[in-house]
């Protein structure tokens, strides 16, 4: 498994994340609050104007903050969420095509939850959490990154498990039975890093579907799941 590329050690940006989410989260900054400025961030932050870019960035994209040219960045409205979409397992999906299913693992680790994760967790900051990365393949072609955060509550034995055989959905539908799910779509344009593992170019546009699911009321994923546009469609039912 090579998690050379996810370095555990909370990189500036996604401290600044925190900050900002930390905001919204304990009702300080409301929707429809003007931020301070990107200046302003750089200054009561002490970093670089690229990482506060970065965070801002990334926390429009997440669909935290509204850019406005001219006007300045604001929280966001919640985004409706689509209550049409089921969760099948993505293996079952492409065999059920006549396709080979594979994946590929790049991360499986216990990590402590930011303010972030803990926040849409619902669970304490700093508690240990259960992060994945893999990469969904169909012939051997990628038409799915995900990146998935795991309550050790609900399913203890995770990082057990060998996902180069079975997906998360085989070990979690036994593990904690859903009860709950709750889905959020973005159409957005991918990182260099989420293009490079997708063997796609930044230019392509891609689908962004985030998902919470609970078990007996307690959270049991959160999961960010990215589909290259031209090789995935959004229907009446989405395979997670």
């Amino acid at each position: 498994m090579d998690a050379g590329s996810f370095d555990k050690k909370v990189p500036l940006y996604q401290k600044v994340k925190d900050h900002i989410i930390g905001h919204i989260q304990s009702g300080e900054w409301k929707p429809g609050f003007q931020i301070p400025s990107e200046n302003e961030l750089t200054q009561s932050q002490n970093m670089s104007r690229m990482t506060i870019h970065r965070a801002l960035r990334e926390l429009t994209t997440d669909g935290w903050l509204m850019r406005v040219q001219g006007a300045g960045t604001f929280v966001a409205e919640p985004r409706p969420q689509s209550a049409v979409l089921s969760i099948k397992s993505i293996a079952e999906e492409v065999r059920s095509r006549n396709s080979e299913y594979s994946s590929e693992v790049l991360l499986l680790t216990q990590e402590q939850t930011s303010a972030h994760i803990a926040g849409v967790m619902e669970i304490e900051l700093h508690a240990p959490v259960y992060h994945s990365i893999i990469i969904h393949k169909e012939n051997g072609i990628p038409i799915q990154l995900e990146d998935r955060f795991i309550n050790p509550a609900s399913a203890p034995d995770y990082l057990k498990q060998d996902f180069s055989e079975i997906t998360p959905y085989d070990y979690l539908v036994k593990a904690a039975p859903l009860d709950n799910a709750e889905h959020s779509i973005f159409a957005i344009a991918p990182e260099e890093k989420q293009a490079e593992l997708l063997q796609i170019t930044k230019a392509t546009p891609c689908l962004l579907l985030r998902r919470r699911t609970w078990s007996e009321g307690q959270t049991v994923t959160y999961a960010k799941l990215i589909h290259p546009g031209d090789r995935y469609s959004l229907g009446g039912t989405f395979q997670g």
